[in-house]
């Protein structure tokens, strides 16, 4: 019984097709899926190497992504080849990276972004700052709360979007920022609420 593949369905512990039948029916199968025949490397692969059927070459396994959905535990193509093959998928399927990008993390596309955007006159919805690229999210439902500039973005993320450290980050600057403040005709001195006038430099 070992020409055939073990299959713990059938009641006889085996595959109903021996291995050879079996995998010329898959092969079959793949070609009319569309699926091109797998290609070998032309000649023996030493140990540590792999050979890349995009660029037709040898190269280290450090030269390879690695990935626990294959048996070598590399993937089939090189770094670059890799790269090139993901990117080419993402403008096949998606028109790009940046669409690909907006639609798996946040689930909205660039059409989608335009419309947010200029409903918000086409500036940051918390600064004002103009050309804002980032989409700011609820990070525990998901939803998209608006388009944010890049700095504005980073604060509510080191924030928490917590708006109690907010709100004690906004008492917190209005009790200790330093202002110009008059005290006599065409005399300003820095003062602030918490910490009274800076010390003249003749004291």
């Amino acid at each position: 019984m070992e020409d055939f593949h073990r299959n713990a369905r059938r009641a006889d512990g085996f595959a109903f097709y021996c291995k050879q039948c079996a995998a010329r029916r898959s092969e079959t199968s793949r070609r009319k899926r569309g699926i091109k025949e797998q290609r070998r490397s032309p000649s023996p692969v030493s140990e540590g190497s792999k050979w890349c059927p995009d660029c037709d070459s040898v190269k280290p396994l450090d030269q390879f992504a690695r990935t626990r959905g294959r048996k070598s535990g590399y993937h089939s193509y090189c770094l670059p080849c890799h790269a090139a093959r993901g990117k080419e998928s993402k403008e096949r399927l998606y028109g790009g990276n940046r669409e690909y990008h907006l639609r798996r993390r946040y689930g909205i596309g660039q059409a989608e972004f335009d419309v947010m955007l200029a409903g918000q006159g086409g500036l940051c919805a918390i600064c004002g700052a103009g050309d804002p690229q980032h989409v700011d999210h609820d990070h525990r439902t998901g939803r998209v709360r608006g388009i944010l500039c890049f700095n504005c973005n980073g604060g509510l993320g080191q924030f928490r979007d917590n708006p109690v450290v907010l709100a004690s980050a906004i008492e917190y600057l209005k009790g200790t920022t330093w202002q110009r403040v008059l005290i006599h005709p065409g005399v300003y001195q820095m003062c602030s609420s918490s910490r009274g006038r800076l010390p003249s430099r003749s004291s």
